[in-house]
């Protein structure tokens, strides 16, 4: 099996699918690796570096698609300006494409039905379940963990003061408070570094088993007072509250806002638009220098405010919605991605092929596009079919 690493095209996208450590594993599963050239120098992975581990550099990237079984993109296909075509029309019928395909967004529709009707074999990284099995090859938790880190980070950076406590011949100077709301995978992440860092962390999740998860890294829990089964939805994810009880939680959020120096946003519901948490009028209640990043940007944001893929102060406050943060730091989740593809491509090959079990629940929950059908449940159900 030919496997292909094209270079991506997402305007400020500094990731690569595979690093010459998972080119070297896949050659030694008896597989072919083609790179295109340059495709790893954002994240600091070097030509001269894939071509030592065995790979074969392409320096054309339809070329690439033309030659190779299997493609492994960071980024869902779009169209590539150096070519002049869009990524799904350089694909061939029995293709198979692994990467984050996001294929319920509306935007991708179209780029969807355009796979399907190529004949290609589309597994996307968005809806691996989270099983024990599927651990390691769990992208989206990986990226979590790099937004949590990174984005906590970028807060401190726009700090006008000290994240940890202060002793100094002239006084002494408190430590920064830290709000993180929404204490899934990067929730944790977030308040683990504000911890290390020395802040004062805080945690808010109307979920009673995320609370505890927070507690365990040291937060301080706030009570949101919503009952469990309205709460929490199917695989213990949190789901849509309903109007009444959205309003009470934005209540105990206004009551402790005004105290904060950072507040981490990171509250979303699987397949919906993220919830409205944090008004307006709530961030003119801050303090004065005070930082939100707001990560379920692409989601909608939790907070009202909040301006898609760039940072303002408003309200005298530092509003982030700078979207692909773990795309800032490239090296390290380039490195975890390529892992957990490495990983993915194996459980679902043999004898050097990719061969896949439709009774599989992973299988099941990635495969998107098969046979020139769409067969992606949440999918068909967000165009309708």
């Amino acid at each position: 099996m030919i496997v292909g690493i094209p270079k991506e095209i997402m305007s400020g996208e500094a990731r690569v699918a595979a690093t010459p450590e998972t080119v070297k594993k896949f050659i030694q599963d008896g597989m072919t690796v083609l790179v295109e050239a340059g495709a790893g120098v954002k994240s600091l992975y070097y030509d001269e570096q894939y071509r030592e581990a065995g790979a074969e550099m392409v320096g054309d990237a339809e070329h690439l698609f033309e030659r190779a079984d299997l493609i492994l993109k960071v980024k869902e296909p779009l169209f590539n300006e150096n070519v002049g075509k869009h990524e799904v029309e350089m694909m061939h019928p029995g293709q198979f494409l692994i990467t984050f395909i996001h294929p319920a967004s509306p935007v991708n529709h179209n780029m969807v039905k355009q796979l399907a009707a190529r004949g290609v074999t589309g597994l996307t990284l968005d809806s691996i379940p989270r099983i024990s099995r599927a651990q390691n090859m769990d992208a989206l938790t990986s990226m979590s963990t790099c937004a949590g880190y990174k984005g906590i980070i970028m807060a401190a950076d726009d700090l006008s003061v000290f994240m940890p406590q202060m002793f100094t011949a002239v006084g002494m100077l408190k430590p920064a408070n830290v709000l993180v709301i929404g204490a899934g995978v990067a929730g944790l992440q977030a308040l683990a570094t504000a911890k290390r860092l020395g802040a004062v962390t805080y945690a808010m999740d109307i979920r009673p088993a995320a609370s505890e998860q927070a507690k365990s890294v040291g937060a301080r829990i706030i009570e949101t007072g919503i009952p469990e089964e309205l709460a929490v939805g199917k695989g213990g994810y949190a789901q849509k509250l309903p109007e009444e009880w959205l309003a009470k939680e934005r209540e105990v959020l206004a009551s402790v806002l005004k105290d904060m120096d950072i507040v981490f946003c990171s509250a979303l519901i699987p397949g919906k638009v993220a919830p409205v948490l944090i008004t307006g009028e709530m961030v003119e209640s801050m303090k004065n220098g005070a930082v939100i990043v707001d990560i379920s940007i692409d989601q909608g944001g939790n907070c009202e405010v909040t301006p898609a893929g760039r940072k303002e102060v408003i309200h005298n406050v530092m509003v982030q919605g700078i979207k692909n943060i773990p795309g800032l730091i490239p090296t390290s989740s380039t490195w975890m991605f390529s892992q957990n593809v490495y990983n993915l491509v194996k459980y679902l090959s043999k004898d050097g092929e990719v061969a896949l079990d439709l009774n599989d629940e992973i299988v099941r929950s990635i495969l998107v596009t098969h046979k020139g059908k769409i067969v992606h449940e949440g999918t068909r159900e967000a165009m309708g079919l």
